[in-house]
């Protein structure tokens, strides 16, 4: 699965003082963002508000869950797509929470971040769970996919907020021609958490609580919306099961993925799930077949390609890897992580012969997004190679940056910018970054001790 973005240290999102400190692992997949980007960016458009600049992160965690942070930052639980019966559910979701974004509700309530950033690791968008950020050997850099961040914490809003949001929601989704029916039947589905404990709610009742009258107020809405009988299409509904069984089967036990996709169930949706699950279970030959069946019935997809790669590359096949990768780029070359995936993997054969290209690869998926840390540290292993040791520099300086490194990005700015020509536009960025990450006097005080402790 091709989950992404982040390679250091977990960055501290305080959004409310009166609820638990959690920690959570965001993950990215260029398959699933494409997908939810699909729902929200409509609602987004229909909401006044510019798609770039609301940020949407998936969070690996079964809970049912989304909320927003940190002013114009979206964030859902796996386990809500998972637990979601409809597109349209997951819609109705999400312009609700957008209601909350074009309500202020986030800067009424006082606990919003004010600075708050997320260094988000970059991933490789090869393996959903991801954790290894940082670990030795080809196989953990792929795996470097998840982003930890700690001290997340869920934001409570108020009776009138929800109310608020709701009425957004709905007026957002007739902007968008989507049913708000999906609002409605997600909150009925879960309504018996209204005579829950509170301890005992999803988290997503807990920060929005339900009740009869909400509801009762929902439906009234809804009454006179002229979308109100429009339902998903087959093909909707497929393409979430089929995002919903790649969720399952990279981030459940593989013994519970048979048990809800058992071999008699011969569903693209179940041998999607499966293949993964074997693989997870240390089955390579079973889950290539299910690969196989996959990509007989759908040899354009880039998404199976994407897995194949992914598969090979990390049992060790690293030169057979570069194919599939290879291909998955070829069907969709706007997808950053995909160019991420195939640059890793030429570099990581060694090969000489692949470093140009690899490079390549590297600096479209910068083009695009060029806050991820992770490409601009496979970038600066490159330019190491070729003896590039300024570009190097520059290139860790970058990493940094994205980071919230300061430091760091100051020291490897200023190594950088001694190497490299004067008035080059490799030597302009790295006086940029050495002038707005410059460090504090209590940074510099720790660097002159560290520099000492190296001497001694």
């Amino acid at each position: 699965m091709s989950i992404l973005r982040a390679i250091a240290t977990a960055a501290s999102l305080a959004v409310a003082t009166h609820a638990p400190a959690l920690s959570q692992s965001l993950i990215r997949d260029t398959e699933i963002e494409h997908v939810m980007r699909g729902y929200l960016d409509p609602i987004l458009e229909a909401a006044d508000l510019n798609p770039s600049d609301v940020d949407f992160y998936l969070v690996a965690d079964p809970e049912i869950n989304a909320f927003v942070t940190g002013g114009q930052n979206i964030f859902m639980h796996t386990g809500m797509i998972v637990e979601a019966g409809t597109p349209n559910q997951l819609k109705g979701v999400l312009a609700h929470e957008t209601g909350h974004i074009t309500g202020a509700h986030l800067a009424r309530s006082g606990d919003a971040m004010a600075s708050a950033q997320v260094p988000m690791f970059v991933s490789l968008g090869l393996g959903v769970l991801a954790a290894m950020a940082g670990e030795g050997g080809a196989a953990g850099a792929l795996m470097a996919s998840s982003q930890q961040f700690g001290a997340l914490q869920y934001l409570t809003y108020s009776r009138a907020q929800e109310a608020g949001a709701d009425q957004a929601a709905l007026r957002i989704l007739e902007r968008a021609g989507e049913s708000p029916n999906g609002l409605v039947t997600f909150f009925e589905r879960f309504r018996y958490q209204e005579v829950m404990s509170q301890q005992r709610r999803f988290a997503y009742f807990r920060s929005h609580p339900l009740s009869s009258d909400r509801i009762a107020n929902l439906r009234s809405g809804i009454a006179e919306s002229p979308y109100s009988g429009d339902t998903d299409s087959p093909e909707e509904i497929a393409t979430l099961r089929r995002m919903q069984a790649k969720i399952y089967g990279f981030l459940v036990a593989p013994e519970f993925v048979f048990y809800r996709y058992p071999e008699s169930d011969t569903s693209l949706p179940a041998r999607y799930a499966r293949a993964v699950a074997y693989y997870h279970d240390a089955r390579l030959n079973r889950a290539l077949e299910e690969m196989q069946s996959l990509l007989d019935e759908e040899p354009d997809n880039p998404y199976f390609h994407e897995l194949h790669g992914q598969m090979l590359f990390e049992s060790g096949r690293v030169e057979a890897s570069i194919a599939p990768h290879r291909r998955s780029v070829e069907l969709e070359p706007t997808a950053p992580l995909l160019r991420i995936n195939l640059a890793i993997a030429m570099i990581a054969t060694e090969n000489p012969a692949y470093r140009e290209e690899a490079a390549q690869h590297l600096r479209v998926a910068l083009d695009m997004e060029p806050d991820n840390a992770f490409a601009w540290y496979q970038l600066s292993i490159l330019h190491e190679r070729n003896g590039d040791t300024a570009l190097a520099e520059l290139a860790v300086a970058e990493q940094a940056y994205a980071m919230g490194d300061r430091l760091r990005a100051h020291q490897f700015a200023a190594r950088a910018r001694q190497g490299l020509d004067q008035g080059t536009p490799a030597w302009i960025r790295a006086t940029e970054i050495q002038a707005v990450s410059q460090p504090s006097e209590e940074e510099l005080r720790r660097m002159r001790r560290q520099r000492r402790d190296r001497t001694n």
